[in-house]
C-alpha cells in the first residue's frame, strides 16, 4: 500500500534534464578521494548523497528497507528478471550489490503467490510482509477497474505473515476480517506498527511480539499509514488524510469499496503509544513516505508539493524538523524520489527513484543507496545548482 502512491508518476514519461541542462561543477577531487565528476547518478544540488549506487534496473522496485545489521534490503518487485508473477514479491538482496547465497543476486522471500506489500526485518533476522495469497495465488483485481478512477486498493485480504530470513516457513502473524499491512518494526525489535480496517476506518495499530496485544493508535477519519518508528523507538511518523464534508463522505464510499483516492496527505507526530499527535506539514499534494532522520530531530520525506503547479509528477525528498520548520530539499533529479530509510549506522541511505545515469526519462524505478553526508563540504557545495528555495516553513 506505501508503494501505490509511485504508479501516479509512473504511467508517464517523466523528463530529467538533460546533460547540456545540468550546471558545471567543480569536480576537484576530495582528501578522501571522492570525486563528483565519477559520481554518475548524483544530480546537482543533491549534497547530502554521495556514491550512489544503483542495485536493480528495471521494473518497478520499491520500499527497500535495511536489516538490523545493515547488510541487507528487503524490497518489492514486479520487475520481470526476477518475477514472472505479475505482481509484487518481497526479494532480499545485499546491500553491497553482492551474491545472495551461492546463486542468486535477488532472493525471493515471500510465497510467490498473490500479491505482496511492505517487507520489513525483525531484529532476529526473521521479515515481515503483507500478502493476499491466502485469498487465493492471483493477482488480485485492482479497484480502479471496479470504479473507473485514480484510487489506492486497500485488499481486504492482505494480512501480516513472518517467515524465516531465507522466506520458508510463512506463518500468519497479524490478521484477521480486512485489511492489515504496512508493517514496520520497533529498533528495539519489540513492537510491529501497521495500518488495518479491523475498526472500520484506516487506522494505526501497535503489536507486541512479546504479548501478542494489540493497541489502536488513532482514531480520527481518514487514511492513517506508512508508520515508522524514531532510532530510540519513542517516537512514530506516518502519513495521514483528514478528509472534511463531502471529501469525508467520498472517502467514506470508496473505503467501503476497498479504495481510498490519493488526495492531500500529510505528515504526523506522535509519541510510541499513539499519545500527544500532532500534524508536522500543512502542504498541498502527497507529503508521504517519511523516515526520522538519525538524530531523532528531523524527518526525511518525499513530497509534490512544490511542483503542482506542472502536474505533481516530480516527487523529491525534503528534510523539515519536528516543528514543520527548517526545510530543506534533498533530491533533485527530476523524476520520482521516494521511500527513503537510513541504515541503522545512520551513515548511508537507501531510498527508490525514476533517476538514470544518463539522464533519459525512464519509467522503471529502481533502487539506489547512497552515502548520507551530514555536513557538506566545499565540493559538496560546489556541486549545489542553483534552485528554488522552498518555504519558510512546511507549514502553510
Amino acid at each position: 500500500m506505501r508503494a501505490a502512491l509511485l504508479l501516479l508518476a509512473l504511467p508517464l514519461a517523466l523528463v530529467a534534464c538533460t546533460p547540456s541542462e545540468v550546471e558545471e561543477t567543480d569536480t576537484t577531487a576530495t582528501a578522501d578521494g571522492y570525486d563528483p565528476a565519477t559520481d554518475s547518478l548524483r544530480f546537482p544540488g543533491e549534497v547530502h548523497l554521495r556514491n550512489l549506487r544503483q542495485l536493480t534496473f528495471g521494473g518497478n522496485n520499491a520500499e527497500a528497507y535495511w536489516s538490523f545489521d545493515d547488510r541487507q534490503l528487503i524490497f518489492q518487485s514486479d520487475w520481470s528478471a526476477i518475477n514472472p508473477q505479475g505482481c509484487d514479491q518481497q526479494f532480499v538482496m545485499n546491500a553491497d550489490g553482492s551474491m545472495v547465497g551461492d546463486s542468486a543476486q535477488y532472493a525471493l522471500v515471500s510465497t510467490g503467490r498473490g500479491r505482496t506489500t511492505c517487507g520489513y526485518f525483525l531484529a532476529d533476522g526473521r521479515i515481515v510482509y503483507a500478502s493476499t495469497h491466502e485469498g487465493g495465488p492471483d493477482c488480485p483485481t485492482s479497484s480502479a477497474d471496479r470504479t473507473d478512477r485514480y484510487v489506492w486498493d486497500i485488499f481486504p485480504t492482505f494480512d501480516i505473515y513472518v517467515a524465516n530470513a531465507d522466506g520458508s516457513n510463512p506463518q500468519l502473524l497479524i490478521g484477521g476480517e480486512g485489511y492489515d499491512a504496512e508493517a514496520t518494526v520497533s529498533p528495539d525489535g519489540r513492537y510491529v506498527v501497521f495500518t488495518s480496517t479491523r475498526d472500520g476506518d484506516l487506522d494505526l495499530y501497535r503489536y507486541d511480539l512479546e504479548t501478542g496485544e494489540t493497541l489502536r493508535l488513532t482514531d480520527a477519519l481518514g487514511y492513517d499509514g506508512g508508520a515508522f518508528f524514531s532510532p530510540d523507538g519513542s517516537k512514530l511518523v506516518w502519513r495521514a488524510s483528514r478528509p472534511e464534508g463531502e471529501d469525508a463522505e467520498r472517502y467514506r464510499a470508496l473505503l467501503a469499496q476497498h479504495a481510498i483516492e490519493p488526495g492531500a496527505l500529510n505528515l504526523f507526530v506522535a509519541n510510541a503509544d499513539g499519545s500527544d499527535a500532532r500534524q508536522i506539514t500543512d502542504l498541498p499534494g502527497a507529503n508521504w513516505a517519511p523516515f526520522f532522520h538519525p538524530s531523532g530531530e528531523k524527518i526525511l520525506f518525499s513530497s509534490n508539493h512544490h511542483t503542482l503547479d506542472q502536474g505533481g509528477r516530480e516527487f523529491d525528498l525534503f528534510l523539515v524538523g519536528l516543528d514543520g520548520t527548517g526545510p530543506e530539499r534533498v533530491t533533485y533529479s527530476g523524476t520520482f524520489d521516494a521511500f527513503p530509510m537510513f541504515s541503522f549506522s545512520g551513515d548511508k541511505l537507501v531510498f527508490a527513484s525514476n533517476r538514470r545515469a544518463d539522464r533519459r526519462p525512464s519509467r522503471d524505478t529502481n533502487i539506489f543507496v547512497a552515502d548520507w553526508v551530514e555536513t557538506p563540504t566545499a565540493v559538496d557545495s560546489a556541486f549545489q545548482s542553483v534552485v528554488p528555495a522552498p518555504p519558510a516553513s512546511m507549514e502553510r
